[in-house]
């Protein structure tokens, strides 16, 4: 978020003056990046046909609205709005979670916001269903993941918030209970923002890694309602993150019992520097077989940890080139894509930024060795302005290459008493893979809704009615979602998968894909985590072009087993299970638990 000129490792009496807003210092914000390099520039998608991507929020029957306090007088205020994706009910059809947090006025007043489960309809429209699934006051909630934790084949829900965090288990019914505390997951940071799952240590249990951002307790305010401190381009704005003591990340390992333990300092994943951590995302960046972890740092150098396979990890951000900009520069980093955008077999990373901070493109060159091509590919130069969040890599037209999409909206609302410059409210973005390791922006070629200013935060992806185009979910920080259906390409091809494990945990969480077809091999992973404290359906799509027929799609499971399955015809969603190849989905729905 915002970057200030001193760098205070300090806070003590300082943290809880600042949310007091006592005015011990006011600092102008500054970009931490370099110039642009000579000749950079942005390539429009001139004549490149572009998939519509349409808003249907209302259509679909969603009512949803974040809560939001007009001023954003504290940072948490200005930092919530993850979206899960969660097919709860197993039923094939991708249902939507929008987590919700209230002012801080409102939360010292002991009021609650009201998260929304949305069931879907199979008919492009959605029930709410909150009360009914149990899950609708987690607390002051930031964001979410999926998991299994219990190996029931019923996908949980993780929420992460500002105090206690919540595990939702999944009871097979309809409904969910709050197991937090039976769990072992009630103690732990006092703001936790992003959370994934994944079976580091192959034992066939999920375990979950939880980032923090600021070590900030609504206890610690005896009042509020002061004027703010510090400074944004000579504007009076809330303070934070710099200036604020941070707070250690958490790796809770599954014990295969129901219960976790924290094994952060054992593993090296503890952040000891208190960095201010973000969004999380769990991904085997070398082939290994191993899930290694990355962490978006806001304001600090981002984490990147190597799974050493033996219970530890090393954190390499830095050797790896993932913890700064090209420049050396640290970049207040909030949201994270990872694909393969360039069929090279390992995944590469994008990493969005605050404003004069460009969107960071990593390529993976191998032996976790990562490049910053941002201006080469084009994605940069046009992403400077604007404050940016979720961030997808994801496959819209279906030509088989991975296109890039990324919403952004200030922090600070002040920031329309300016004349001219920044704004509140902020257009989303959108680059189309050229197929030749460089984009091209399609954000005002996508139709209206892109360009409608918001204040967006998550975004999450999936085929909300199954008709083979990834669709788009938004939340915003304030008021209703976007809900974006992909129109598509008419006559791309396309397939999708959903996996389950064996051996492997119930979810296939960690499962690596390779499938050829069209001459083309591409690469997927499923994953938990991302974007921007958000969680994507589980299920993998493949666009194919032209391709009728899929060659080969080999499996990597959880457990080291390799699987390969032939004779696939396009435009169709498969259910894979460990073992046995491509199955009825049937038999990969776990048995409604008995009353």
């Amino acid at each position: 978020m915002a970057i200030f000129h001193d760098r205070p490792r300090f806070l003590c009496p300082l943290f809880l003056a600042l949310l007091l807003g006592i005015n011990l210092y006011a600092q102008e914000a500054h970009t931490a990046n370099a110039p642009p390099p000579p000749g950079a520039k942005t390539q429009i998608c001139k004549d490149r046909v572009v998939p519509q991507l349409v808003d249907i929020t209302k259509k679909a029957g969603i009512t949803f609205d974040h809560l939001a306090a007009p001023e954003k007088k504290y940072i948490v205020e200005s930092m919530a709005g993850g979206v899960v994706v969660i097919d709860y009910d197993r039923d094939g059809w991708p249902d939507i979670y929008f987590t919700n947090a209230p002012m801080v006025s409102q939360a010292l007043a002991g009021v609650k916001a009201r998260g929304a489960l949305y069931h879907n309809n199979h008919d492009g429209t959605f029930t709410d269903v909150t009360e009914k699934a149990g899950v609708a006051t987690p607390g002051f909630a930031m964001g979410g993941s999926v998991g299994d934790y219990n190996n029931d084949g019923w996908p949980d829900l993780f929420i992460t918030c500002l105090g206690q965090n919540v595990l939702y288990r999944n009871n097979g019914n309809g409904t969910f209970t709050d197991v937090t505390k039976e769990a072992g997951l009630a103690a732990g940071s006092s703001w936790s923002s992003g959370s994934a799952w994944a079976d580091y240590d192959g034992d066939g249990f999920l375990d979950l890694l939880v980032s923090a951002y600021v070590d900030f307790h609504l206890d610690d305010l005896p009042g509020f309602g002061k004027a703010p401190t510090c400074k944004y381009r000579g504007i009076d704005v809330q303070c934070g993150p710099r200036g604020l003591r941070g707070a250690g990340d958490h790796l809770y390992h599954n014990n295969g019992n129901g219960t976790f333990t924290d094994v952060s300092k054992a593993t090296g994943t503890d952040d000891p520097g208190g960095y201010y951590g973000l969004s999380v995302i769990w991904a085997d960046f070398d082939n290994t077989g191993r899930p290694d972890a990355y962490v978006a740092n806001d304001s600090t150098p981002n984490f990147l940890y190597k799974n050493e396979g033996n219970g530890k990890f090393s954190e390499i951000g830095l050797e790896s080139g993932t913890a700064v900009s090209a420049d050396g520069s640290e970049q207040g980093s909030m949201g994270i894509a990872v694909g393969d955008y360039r069929h090279t077999g390992l995944p590469s990373l994008a990493v969005t930024n605050f404003a004069d901070e460009y969107t960071t493109v990593y390529f993976n060159q191998g032996k976790y060795d990562f490049r910053d091509v941002s201006y080469e590919s084009g994605v940069a130069l046009a992403s400077l302005p604007w404050v940016k969040w979720g961030s997808v890599f994801v496959d819209l037209d279906n030509d088989g290459w991975l296109d890039l999409f990324f919403v952004s909206g200030q922090v600070y609302p002040q920031v329309d008493q300016q004349p001219s410059g920044a704004r509140y409210r902020e257009p989303k973005n959108l680059y189309m893979n050229l197929s030749n390791g460089m984009f091209c922006d399609a954000a005002k070629q996508a139709g209206p809704a892109l360009e409608e200013p918001r204040v967006s935060r998550g975004v999450a992806l999936a085929d909300l009615e199954n008709r083979g185009n990834v669709d788009i979910v938004v939340e915003d920080l304030d008021g209703a979602p976007m809900v974006l259906r992909n129109q598509g390409i008419p006559g791309r091809h396309w397939v999708s998968f959903e996996l389950a494990g064996t051996k492997s945990n119930k979810l296939a969480i960690g499962a690596k894909l390779k499938l050829v077809a069209g001459g083309m091999t591409q690469t997927e992973e499923v994953r938990s985590g991302g974007g921007y404290l958000s969680q994507h359906d589980l299920r993998i799509h493949f666009g194919l072009a032209n391709a009728t027929k899929i060659d080969s799609l080999e499996v990597r499971w959880p457990s080291g087993k390799v699987e390969t399955v032939t004779n696939l015809e396009a435009d169709r969603f498969y259910s894979v299970l460990e073992g046995s190849g491509a199955v009825d989905h049937a038999k990969i729905v776990p048995a409604v638990p008995k009353k």
